[in-house]
C-alpha cells in the first residue's frame, strides 16, 4: 500500500489493524501516524487507549499485550512502536505471528527508517498488505506534492510558482508544508498562488543567495562566496543544509553541461537538468564556467565536508567556510592540495 493511500483512508476514519511504515520520508510517516491515531481513538477519552513504545530494548510481549487489550470508550486502541528497527530480530519474529490474526479493535503501527525485507516479520507484513514504504521524494514528485497540498487548502498553484518554491526549499516536505501555511494566508481564501506570492513569502532571498554562492565559487571569488555563506548562516540555516543546497545546485550545473553537450538549449536543457525553465540562463552561464574537472573536485570537497560536518566536533560554520575557500581555490592548486590531503589520510 502506498503511503498516500494510508493517509487518505485515515482521513476517512479507516484505521485498519496493522501498518508497518518504513522509509526516510519522515514527514509523510509522521502525518500517517497522526491521522491513524485520530481515526482509531475518535472522540474517546485521551490517554486511555493509546500506547507508545520505542524499539531499542523493547519486548514483543509488551507490544502484544497492549495490542490485545480491548479499547475503553473508543473505536479502537492505538499502539505505536517507534524505531522498530531497534527491536531485536527475535522480538520482531514474535510480533510477526500477530500479523496473521490481528485484533480488529486495535490499530498497531510500527515505524522505522529501514527493515530487512528478508526477515519473517517483513515477509508477513508484506503478505498481508501491512507494509508501506515512504521513500524520499524527488524534485518532480515534490512539486506534485506541493500542488496537491495547496489544492487541499483551496488554492491552485501556477507552475512557475511551484517550481520556484521547490527551488527555494528543496525536498524538505516539512518546510514546504510550513511555507504553504504562509502562502495560503498571503493569497487569501480560494485565490491562486502565483510567483509573486512565492517571492514574497518563501524567502526567495535564500534561493538567490545560494545561486550567488555557486556563482562566486564558479568565478573563484572567495570574498563573495564567504559573504553569501555568512548571510545564510546569519539566517540560522544549518551548515549541513547549506552544503546540501550547494551540492544540489552543482548537480544541476553538471546535468546542464550534459544537456548542452547533447544539443539542448534554454528551457529544454534546464528541464532535463531538473531545474525550472526560468533558471535556464543562470544554469547555462554556470555550466560554461565549470569544467567537468572542476565539478569532480567540487563534489569530492562537498563529500569530505559532509562527513566532517556529521562527525567533527568543530563548529559547523568554520567547517563550511573552509570548504568554500577550497572550492574557490584555482583548480590545479586545489587538485594538488586534495591529492596531498588524501595521501596524508592514507598514511
Amino acid at each position: 500500500m502506498e503511503i498516500e493511500e494510508v493517509v487518505a483512508k485515515a482521513r476517512r476514519g479507516e484505521h485498519g489493524t496493522v501498518h508497518v511504515l518504513v522509509g526516510t520520508e519522515r514527514f509523510l510517516i509522521e502525518r500517517a501516524t497522526r491521522l491513524l491515531r485520530e481515526a482509531s481513538l475518535g472522540d474517546g477519552p485521551p490517554g486511555f487507549n493509546d500506547d507508545v513504545f520505542h524499539g531499542k530494548g523493547l519486548s514483543a510481549q509488551s507490544v502484544l499485550s497492549a495490542a490485545k487489550t480491548l479499547p475503553m470508550m473508543a473505536k479502537a486502541r492505538f499502539v505505536l512502536v517507534r524505531d522498530a528497527d531497534g527491536l531485536a530480530p527475535s522480538e520482531l519474529d514474535a510480533i510477526a505471528g500477530y500479523l496473521d490474526d490481528p485484533s480488529p479493535s486495535t490499530c498497531l503501527v510500527l515505524t522505522a527508517e529501514k527493515l530487512d525485507k528478508r526477515t519473517r516479520f517483513v515477509k508477513a507484513a508484506t503478505k498481508h498488505g501491512f507494509f508501506t514504504e515512504a521513500k524520499e521524494l524527488k524534485s518532480g514528485q515534490v512539486r506534485s506534492f506541493l500542488v496537491s497540498e495547496a489544492k487541499a487548502r483551496g488554492h491552485a498553484v501556477a507552475p512557475d510558482a511551484a517550481a520556484a518554491a521547490v527551488d527555494a526549499l528543496g525536498t524538505d516536505l516539512a518546510a514546504i508544508d510550513d511555507a504553504l501555511e504562509r502562502l495560503s494566508l498571503y493569497a487569501g481564501t480560494g485565490n491562486a498562488i502565483d510567483l509573486a506570492a512565492v517571492e514574497a513569502c518563501v524567502t526567495r532571498v535564500r534561493t538567490e543567495t545560494i545561486w550567488a554562492l555557486v556563482d562566486a565559487v564558479s568565478l573563484r571569488d572567495a570574498r563573495k562566496a564567504l559573504s553569501a555563506a555568512g548571510s545564510l548562516l546569519a539566517d540560522r540555516e544549518p551548515p549541513l543544509r547549506i552544503l546540501g543546497m550547494v551540492a544540489r545546485q552543482l548537480r544541476m550545473v553538471a546535468r546542464m553541461r550534459e544537456s548542452l553537450a547533447d544539443g539542448l538549449r534554454g528551457p529544454e536543457a534546464a528541464k532535463r537538468a531538473g531545474a525550472p525553465p526560468f533558471k535556464a540562463r543562470d544554469l547555462t552561464e554556470a555550466a560554461r564556467r565549470f569544467t567537468m574537472a572542476d565539478l569532480r573536485l567540487a563534489f569530492d570537497i562537498l563529500s569530505e565536508t559532509d562527513l566532517a560536518l556529521k562527525g567533527s566536533k568543530r563548529a559547523g560554520g568554520v567547517v563550511l567556510e573552509e570548504a568554500i575557500l577550497r572550492l574557490c581555490t584555482p583548480h590545479a592548486r586545489a587538485r594538488r592540495a586534495h591529492v596531498l590531503r588524501l595521501f596524508k589520510q592514507a598514511r
